[in-house]
């Protein structure tokens, strides 16, 4: 098991916190004639590499980086702006089966590794921690880029990343509180943001930033208590 954490740690590190928004584009304009394209999948090789650190496992991390390389490449040859949800989720979903893969390769069988309690009990933090401060404000920007766009012409002022931080501290107070099993305080987080409702909506621009929000929000939401109850449920097993 501890293998698949390092692996999805990895996975998480190399696709979200290493791969700027000028790489994506890059990628996304030049597709295979892109630098970015082979420097990021060299990533996903050395990455795993280092945090299982141990040498033989290097024709396995070749394997990470080659496969890697094959699904984004076919992600950016079929993705379009009309299918670029199913694109995400589809090159996702390629790349956790082939890290399921390779941990099961490498140990035999990923659920046979409980050594380490401690150290199976950081990673697994540490994955969730990546997952909400990194990965699912990405993934529901994805989610929402429709609707997104379609209140771009009406946009009012507001803070710089505001929402994006909000977003963050809220995911992770849920986060918290789940793992110390005080679903009180989940429902007191979600009742104290339901009261800065909006008000009464009588304009189509007002009706749809409100249903955005509150989309979001429950993506936001859903989101974490979901890693929060596979987090604490790893741990207990563990």
């Amino acid at each position: 098991m501890i293998i698949l954490l390092k692996l999805i740690l990895a996975h998480f590190i190399g696709d979200f916190l290493l791969q700027t928004k000028k790489w994506v584009i890059a990628k996304e304009l030049k597709k295979a004639r892109s630098w970015q394209l082979y420097v990021h999948s060299i990533s996903h090789g050395l990455i795993p590499w280092a945090l299982i650190w141990d040498f033989d496992f290097w024709p396995l991390a070749l394997f990470l980086a080659v496969s890697h390389f094959h699904i984004d490449w076919m992600k950016l040859i079929f993705q379009k702006s009309n299918n670029m949800v199913f694109w995400f989720l589809f090159d996702q979903g390629m790349h956790f089966l082939v890290l399921v893969g390779v941990a099961q390769f490498w140990t035999g069988g990923i659920w046979l590794n409980w050594g380490h309690l401690m150290s199976q009990t950081f990673l697994t933090v540490m994955t969730a921690f990546v997952f909400l401060l990194i990965v699912a404000p990405i993934v529901i920007g994805v989610l929402l880029k429709g609707w997104s766009l379609a209140i771009q012409e009406n946009e009012d002022d507001s803070l710089a990343n505001a929402g994006k931080y909000i977003g963050i501290l809220e995911r992770l107070l849920v986060f918290v509180f789940i793992l110390i099993d005080q679903w009180e305080a989940v429902g007191f987080l979600i009742a104290a943001k339901s009261i800065f409702r909006f008000g009464d909506l009588k304009e189509s621009k007002d009706r749809k930033l409100t249903e955005y929000i509150l989309i979001g929000t429950l993506l936001s939401f859903g989101i974490a208590i979901v890693t929060g109850i596979i987090t604490a449920y790893l741990i207990k097993t563990a």
